[in-house]
């Protein structure tokens, strides 16, 4: 798939970027740690091909998780920061999950890429992401999800809502049917999205899922969530409660599905 007009390759930092790059880096390092370690136990894993060696292939039978942006205009303000947060998640994912990038601005779904389990080809592609003025696109993503076989999850980074309601609902509904969950990162940095908080809620909890915090200037409260969002999507509720003592976003995570109805 060709890459999209907004979309550039940008180099890693340099060293004198200060303790904040280091600082992500090791969080990285340890979400991953987190993550590998909660799934490596599960017998259903151990015959799954090494990550490297299925890089930009489809497996069957592996989880797929869609990583859905809203990068229009509201996103401008927080983007500088909320860019390094979800370059560390994007890149934070576990080997288990083969990962599609799903973006929107200028009023147009412009990006899903194919599904990969090798995080460093997520990174550039999520990388070089900008934000254009227009309206949102949360609906193309969810549609998007529904007509592509084995995804489970679908984890939206956004701040408001300006689709049609009714058909979000039905969108919502089909999903929960289907088994495919619907997690929210709402980030409500600006008060103009926190009217939108009970709408999303709704879209959420028809699918089974729920609606999480989103904290750009909170990096290790977000790698847990993820961790946690990670391992659901992998192994489900069960696996949460059996991983809770070791992964502290697996409690939250829990502590809010138990909210949804």
């Amino acid at each position: 798939m060709a890459d999209k007009p907004n979309f550039i390759l940008v180099p890693e930092p340099s060293p004198d970027e200060g303790r904040a790059g280091r600082t992500f880096l090791a969080l990285l390092d340890r979400l991953r740690g987190k993550v590998l370690s909660a799934v490596a136990a599960l017998p259903s894993h151990a015959a799954w091909a090494d990550p490297q060696q299925t890089a930009g292939t489809e497996v069957p039978g592996r989880c797929r998780l869609v990583f859905g942006f809203d990068a229009t205009a509201s996103r401008e303000p927080a983007w500088a920061t909320a860019r390094q947060v979800t370059d560390a998640l994007v890149r934070a994912l576990p080997g288990e999950l083969d990962v599609a990038l799903a973006v929107h601005g200028g009023s147009t779904l412009h990006t899903f890429t194919e599904f990969t389990a090798n995080p460093n080809t997520l990174r550039d592609r999520a990388a070089g992401i900008t934000c254009r003025a227009g309206s949102t696109r949360l609906l193309s993503i969810l549609s998007r999800a529904l007509a592509t076989p084995s995804v489970r999850v679908v984890t939206y980074i956004g701040d408001v809502y300006e689709e049609s309601p009714g058909r979000g609902r039905k969108l919502a509904d089909e999903m929960g049917r289907r088994g495919v969950r619907l997690f929210v990162l709402h980030d409500v940095a600006d008060w103009n999205a926190r009217r939108d908080a009970e709408l999303f809620l709704d879209l959420a909890r028809r699918t089974g899922g729920c609606v999480l915090p989103f904290d750009a200037q909170a990096p290790e409260r977000l790698r847990d969530l993820l961790a946690a969002v990670a391992v659901f999507a992998v192994g489900g509720a069960e696996l949460l409660h059996e991983k809770r003592r070791e992964l502290p976003g697996a409690v939250v995570l829990l502590q809010h599905l138990a909210r949804r109805t």
